[in-house]
């Protein structure tokens, strides 16, 4: 007696209830896996691109507008700091590196940021082709940037004003594409860097005057988007309410920030994955019912394989598989539609963020949740399938 086969001929014979069965299971699996996903890859994204920096100086405002807008290039700077401020600052011997960020412009919504060696070394950039820049108006540019504008070494380009492809254009400045970036899966994969001098060349933040003595003096003072500080110790957190304290420019730490960030999103995950749980709940109540009525409508055809040397134990088991077969093919289906999900979103994102979340392997997470919609099936089963050893045969033959 193959009892796979019985099983499958038993499930298809009633196709709107196993469809309905399987239905439930397999939404309640997309949802648990596409959260596990998408949580799993933002906060890599998010850690990797954190790891090594400690403090972000910037100009008043939010501290996670200026943590996002510096470290991960997706939201709006808070403004400008003066460059001599900050310079001063960072001069405390408690802290190790500083990294000056310049921005305010972009090339086909890709960001162009002012910066200097020590950007690119704390991500582990490295050339594909080119070289390092060294003058002004020279531009080094991420992967992503090259495949996606079609930029390549000797190429010229002008920035637009603002963060998005719809600003005014610097016509009469144009950048010079030095080198590419071999990828790393961080935040310098989609960015034009340059030096900082450039930004202020564009912009005209060092334009030169004359004094009314005749001197020759800056008319306006050097500025910068941010800082990104690195501690030489844990001590050096300490800086962070000094500088809110007493100087014009805010310092916010990363680490408390996305913190705060995951705490505020995992609200919504959890209300997510508790919908998700409570589906496949339904998904197996919907299983324990179809299974029930089906074993009503079959007490005949089963007591007569009863009497024809079939064992209890072995239809038992034929009805614990077809609870099985369903929670299998909605774990499939559910696996499978979970990964559409995701390139769905990837693509959405990386439209809008140049970020790329498309990494479609099997987390640990899902195998547990293959066991938990295992579990469900044959539980749901189970339940109906005792029936088999209650049943009268020569009652229930003689009743048909």
């Amino acid at each position: 007696m193959n009892l796979f086969r019985i099983s499958w001929r038993n499930l298809i014979d009633k196709p709107l209830s196993s469809f309905l069965s399987g239905l439930l299971m397999t939404f309640g699996i997309t949802i648990i896996s596409l959260l596990l996903l998408l949580n799993k890859q933002l906060d890599d994204q998010f850690r990797r691109n954190i790891r090594g920096i400690d403090m972000v100086i910037g100009a008043k405002g939010s501290p996670l507008q200026l943590i996002l807008s510096s470290i991960y290039q997706i939201d709006t700077p808070t403004g400008n700091i003066p460059l001599d401020e900050v310079t001063q600052l960072t001069r405390n011997p408690m802290i190790k590196t500083a990294i000056p960020l310049s921005m305010g412009d972009n090339y086909r919504s890709f960001r162009i940021v002012g910066t200097n060696q020590k950007y690119l070394d704390h991500f582990g950039a490295t050339m594909a082709q080119g070289a390092m820049f060294r003058q002004p108006l020279e531009a080094v540019i991420g992967p992503r940037v090259a495949e996606a504008a079609g930029l390549k070494i000797g190429d010229a380009f002008a920035g637009a004003h603002g963060l998005d492809s719809d600003g005014e254009a610097h016509a009469d400045t144009k950048y010079k594409v030095v080198g590419i970036l071999n990828p790393t899966n961080t935040v310098t994969d989609q960015l034009i860097m340059t030096p900082v001098s450039s930004i202020w060349a564009i912009h005209d933040h060092h334009e030169v005057g004359v004094k009314p003595d005749g001197d020759t003096a800056e008319m306006e003072p050097r500025e910068i988007t941010s800082m990104l500080i690195k501690f030489r110790n844990p001590m050096g957190m300490m800086l962070a309410r000094s500088i809110n304290q007493n100087s014009s420019v805010q310092a916010a730490l990363p680490n408390i920030e996305i913190n705060r960030l995951f705490s505020l999103l995992g609200v919504g995950v959890e209300t997510l994955q508790k919908l998700a749980i409570a589906i496949m709940l339904i998904a197996g109540i919907s299983v324990f019912v179809s299974l029930y009525n089906s074993l009503k409508e079959r007490r005949y055809e089963m007591a007569l394989m009863l009497s024809m040397g079939a064992t209890r134990a072995q239809l038992f088991g034929m009805l614990l598989l077809e609870g099985l077969v369903l929670a299998l093919i909605g774990f499939g289906l559910g696996i499978g539609l979970s990964r559409v999900g995701l390139w769905l979103f990837s693509s959405s994102v990386s439209a809008d963020y140049h970020y790329d979340l498309a990494a479609f392997g099997i987390l640990p997470e899902e195998w547990a949740l293959l066991g938990v919609a295992i579990l469900i099936g044959l539980l749901a089963a189970a339940l109906p399938a005792l029936g088999v050893y209650r049943m009268n045969i020569s009652r229930t033959l003689a009743e048909e």
